[in-house]
């Protein structure tokens, strides 16, 4: 695949440069201590976790991330047959900026930006990101939000908005853009409807039939342009 086709590099964010599973894990775990819940594992609440989401944000596309979590937790308590509290309800909702990134993502992204156009294409909120952007340390050329859209991928609607907005601010076609993700169900299988180049990180190794995580199923896989297992194996290949 030759990089130097391209200008800008789209990015998912969380899965992709921000370690949401950890963030989400580590969330849940006052509720389930509270309960004193030792069956619920990282891989099943993940999972819960993925379903819950997905069904969220496609039932109401345009509600913010912080109550769309707010109503995952308490659809997953109920659900898991456990007790909450609105304290708890409310702090697993306002996780988001504590939700670490991985440890290759700020070199990556710096090494990128010395050759590209930098975009996030994300599905949480403006004050979400902005709050995650401090553990990446790179300014970004675009942001785009599901706050932004008024919807989450893998609707069309976001990638249709982020062409657009390239295109007024860079005069940028979507073969000058290469969308770089770990999400088959939120990016992949979306960007590959508008025949985009992508990039699959696959940080999950499931193309070595790893772990979906928290993300919903794809039975009908995508086919990426090409793999690396982490970012930083992507940027070095890509500037040199």
């Amino acid at each position: 695949m030759k990089f130097n086709n391209y200008k800008i590099l789209s990015f998912d964010c969380y899965g992709t440069l921000i370690d949401w599973e950890s963030g989400i894990w580590n969330a849940f775990q006052p509720v389930i201590h509270f309960n004193n819940r030792n069956d619920l594992t990282r891989e099943k609440v993940l999972r819960n976790f993925a379903l819950l989401e997905s069904d969220q944000q496609k039932q109401k596309p345009s509600m913010g991330y912080s109550e769309i979590l707010l109503n995952v937790h308490k659809k997953f308590t109920k659900e898991n047959e456990l007790k909450t509290t609105a304290e708890l309800d409310e702090n697993f909702s306002n996780s988001v900026p504590f939700w670490p990134a991985f440890a290759d993502s700020a070199d990556a992204l710096r090494i990128l930006k010395s050759k590209f156009k930098l975009v996030i294409l994300s599905n949480v909120n403006v004050s979400g990101f902005t709050a995650s952007n401090r553990w990446l340390g790179v300014e970004f050329d675009e942001i785009y939000t599901a706050e932004h859209v008024g919807s989450y991928k893998p609707n069309p609607s976001n990638f249709e908005y982020m062409f657009d907005n390239l295109k007024k601010a860079y005069g940028a076609e979507k073969k000058d853009i290469l969308h770089v993700a770990q999400s088959l169900f939120h990016d992949h299988v979306p960007a590959k409807e508008f025949n985009m180049s992508t990039v699959w990180i696959d940080r999950q190794n499931l193309s070595k039939n790893g772990n979906w995580g928290a993300t919903k199923v794809v039975k009908n896989q995508p086919k990426p342009n090409v793999i690396f297992e982490d970012l930083i194996s992507f940027a070095n290949k890509a500037v040199n």
